[in-house]
């Protein structure tokens, strides 16, 4: 859904095109570095089977063997990219297709009032084009500081992943990323090989909103409607971790 600025470093870096094929499906809170494409001939000019991007990121080139190429941000440590472990520098996407991201934010109403935002959900129709649509960069931050994910943009396993209901986490929990950039603490499984740790965990939160009145706020146990139901635990829905990327 998102990547949340706690405590973070300064100057994002905003200028660099996003890989055509992945920029959106950034979630936001990804880590994420340069791979290298190959650059059109002329600045503008689409050309078939290469990667598209705004005027302006032309300005740049590396020559690599005679042919052009110039950096794209991407989350892909596949194999499908340039991208690998000794990939560097390391850094957090700060795009989203869920939450955020878009022109006007989403719709809150519906028929009878069934598109709300929750806790844990994100119901609203989206309003206006995804952030990426009008210039196909992605912002990243590269600075350590103190940043929130959103647990759906983190590994999901729930034994394994990051996740409350993994319960061989502890404070200080050292996290890598998966081969689609996804923040881990599961190094040797889900974990991209030989990637490195890129942070540490801190804490799982809820949204932190009051505004949509979470059930363990309003709930009585004893109700005089006998239902007890509605009472549950916290909806935690972001993981708070410390981001200190090596730069080696």
């Amino acid at each position: 859904m998102s990547l949340k600025l706690l405590q973070p470093g300064i100057s994002p870096i905003g200028q660099f095109d996003g890989l055509d094929t992945d920029v959106l499906t950034l979630k936001g809170g990804e880590v994420v570095s340069f791979a290298q494409v190959t650059t059109s001939g002329q600045p503008g000019v689409t050309t078939s089977g290469l990667d598209q991007a705004a005027f302006d990121v032309f300005d740049g080139y590396v020559n690599v063997g005679g042919t052009f190429k110039r950096p794209a941000v991407s989350r892909k440590f596949d194999g499908t990219t340039t991208l690998t472990n000794a990939t560097r520098p390391l850094m957090l996407a700060d795009e989203g297709i869920t939450g955020y991201g878009t022109l006007f934010g989403a719709v809150v109403g519906g028929t009878v009032g069934q598109q709300v935002n929750g806790p844990t959900t994100f119901t609203g129709a989206v309003l206006g084009p995804h952030t990426a649509t009008g210039s196909g960069k992605v912002t990243c931050w590269d600075k350590p500081g103190l940043y929130a994910v959103s647990l759906d943009a983190c590994d999901t396993a729930a034994t394994t992943g990051l996740q409350p209901t993994n319960t061989t986490l502890s404070v200080g929990a050292a996290l890598t990323f998966s081969n689609q950039g996804l923040l881990t603490p599961n190094v040797g499984g889900s974990g991209l090989a030989g990637a490195p740790v890129v942070g540490h965990l801190v804490e799982f939160n809820t949204n932190q909103s009051l505004v949509t009145t979470p059930n363990y706020l309003v709930a009585a146990l004893n109700s005089p409607s006998g239902n007890v139901s509605s009472v549950g635990p916290r909806a935690f829905q972001f993981a708070t971790f410390y981001f200190a990327p090596p730069t080696t």
